[in-house]
């Protein structure tokens, strides 16, 4: 349910369109209570919910490739790469680098929980004025689930999930430790975006793990009931007007 603090919705609910409308309808079909200060805050949370998918569908057309740290790759003009991750080069901005991801992603390789890291970043790229972006996100390091402080990241238990959400499918018997599991985000319309594994439905995520267990596995891979979301609240301090 949506509940706006401070009043009600100004703006007629019908001006919403395509993705925008559909999430809005989620949020406010669902049993959790989501709270804003204003409908402009709201307006931000739709609009970055909107970008995490349509940096979702641009990732997995960038040429970007999966593998593992040991093979990983990134554009060296943009990024060094140490022992922990890929860290940005001090003479590039931080809006730079990401955008090259999108636009050279043949120059890049890594996994399934770096590539969600990546889309979020993108996504707030275009939802927040890019001043603010680089100044928030100066001196990146990118691997896994590292992140800057800024981008704050809320994982919780539940499986009502909404649009922009990014869930985690887990392989209990996988063969090697890069598929014991495929960090997703979910598309709407039954569809999830994984990196490596494209978009699929939930039951096309789950069979394509299956053939990654390892000799003799019974179990069968699952969507886990939690969800991670980024923190709108203090991402919407530097929207875009």
């Amino acid at each position: 349910m949506i509940r706006i603090v401070t009043g009600s919705i100004s703006f007629p609910i019908e001006s919403l369109q395509g993705l925008q409308k559909n999430i809005y309808l989620e949020l406010e079909a669902s049993h959790e209570i989501f709270d804003y200060v204003s409908d402009l805050e709201l307006l931000f949370e739709l609009r970055l919910r909107e970008n995490i998918v349509k940096s979702s569908y641009a990732l997995n057309e960038s040429g970007v490739t999966f593998t593992s740290f040991r093979y990983a790759n990134f554009n060296p003009n943009y990024w060094v790469k140490s022992s922990s991750g890929f860290l940005l080069r001090p003479d590039v901005l931080p809006s730079d680098a990401i955008r090259d991801i999108f636009r050279n992603g043949s120059m890049y390789g890594f996994e399934c929980s770096t590539a969600i890291i990546i889309l979020f970043y993108k996504a707030v790229l275009d939802s927040i004025r890019e001043s603010a972006f680089n100044y928030l996100f100066n001196g990146l390091l990118v691997w896994n689930w590292n992140a800057d402080s800024d981008l704050i990241i809320i994982t919780r238990r539940g499986d009502r999930f909404i649009i922009g959400d990014v869930v985690y499918f887990n392989n209990p018997d996988y063969r090697e430790t890069i598929w014991r599991g495929e960090n997703a985000v979910v598309l709407g319309n039954g569809k999830y975006y994984g990196h490596g594994f494209g978009i699929r439905t939930a039951q096309g995520m789950i069979d394509t793990l299956n053939t990654l267990r390892r000799p003799g596995a019974t179990r069968s891979a699952y969507l886990l009931k939690q969800h991670s979301r980024l923190n709108v609240r203090h991402l919407y301090r530097y929207a875009r007007r």
